[in-house]
């Protein structure tokens, strides 16, 4: 399958959105690089980057709503439609790491400390 076709269709929440589906039980996937990770997350998201969750898609939940995060939305619009290919219920975070700041999301790491 073309990477083309990962970038196509997944429903996108805005970071507000997404703080709130969150408090209601949602589970934000992180699917930035170990390094972006560890220079700041979103406490309790679960971290799998992209080019791994193929291999650990398995390791989430199937009964919660997913929201794929990165650093602008882009890898996260592509985990979205991936993740729903393989079943699950998932939401992008349009624009990621820029908006969930500017919504006032929680924010840990070593960027934080």
């Amino acid at each position: 399958m073309k990477i083309r076709h990962y970038l196509h269709g997944a429903p996108s929440v805005t970071a507000a959105e997404a703080i709130g589906l969150v408090a209601d039980g949602a589970l934000v996937v992180d699917v930035r690089r170990q390094f972006e990770w560890d220079r700041n997350n979103i406490p309790g998201s679960v971290h799998i980057p992209l080019e791994e969750l193929p291999k650990r898609c398995e390791e989430l939940p199937d009964d919660r709503l997913l929201i794929t995060f990165c650093t602008g939305g882009l890898r996260s619009y592509g985990a979205a439609n991936m993740l729903i290919e393989y079943g699950f219920d998932a939401r992008n975070m349009s624009k990621g790491l820029i908006d969930w700041r500017a919504a006032g999301g929680a924010l840990q790491g070593s960027a934080h400390a």
